[in-house]
């Protein structure tokens, strides 16, 4: 890991744990044990720095997006031909993929902790909360029923019932003592999932 990547990683670390705003320069620097000058070789600011965390977010997004999303795959074509179950399934695999990411990859769950502490900071901060935790994926399962052919209301019905408890499980995965019980959580969220296809909210 290169120097640069090494303060992106711990500045972000620092950000999830005490908040965007509390953190200065000085203290990135101490907890690599550098001088201040050293990350200015690198990064003008601090704000440079969450810039250059987002932009590196932005594309970690977009490869996630490429290998687990399922909009593309539905072709007008191959949504006539695809049934609910067999899209229930597919959905199920993409949610479990996304809980992994946004729990057990290093970058992705900092970076979730990091706006979740500070949505109620600043516009922009809240902005970027809603973009990627809340209400933007929250449209993109609603799209997803949509492109199946249900109608606006049934699509966001369901997605509201299929994605909000999410964050329940963040939390609990988060406030987890150990890995064993993180590995419990995330079989939990896997069977929540499974039981939500005989739900009757989702029929």
């Amino acid at each position: 890991m290169t120097t640069k990547e090494k303060i992106l990683r711990t500045s972000l670390k620092l950000f999830a744990q005490n908040g965007y705003e509390a953190v200065s320069v000085s203290q990135i620097a101490s907890e690599l044990g550098i001088t201040k000058g050293a990350i200015y070789k690198h990064f003008e600011s601090k704000r440079h720095i969450f810039d250059s965390i987002l932009r590196h977010m932005e594309q970690r997004d977009a490869q996630q997006a490429a290998a687990h999303g399922l909009i593309p795959e539905l072709s007008q074509d191959h949504a006539a031909t695809t049934s609910e179950e067999h899209f229930t399934d597919n959905l199920i695999e993409f949610s479990l993929a996304m809980f992994q990411y946004w729990t057990e990859d290093e970058f992705a769950s900092d970076f979730r902790k990091m706006l979740t502490l500070e949505q109620y900071c600043s516009s922009e901060m809240n902005k970027l909360y809603q973009q990627y935790l809340a209400s933007g994926p929250l449209q993109y399962v609603s799209n997803l029923f949509r492109a199946i052919g249900m109608d606006r209301q049934t699509a966001d019905r369901k997605a509201e019932v299929f994605y909000g408890p999410m964050f329940l499980f963040y939390s609990c995965y988060d406030g987890a003592e150990n890995d064993c019980r993180k590995q419990e959580i995330k079989k939990a969220f896997e069977h929540h999932l499974e039981n939500m296809k005989n739900m009757e909210c989702m029929k």
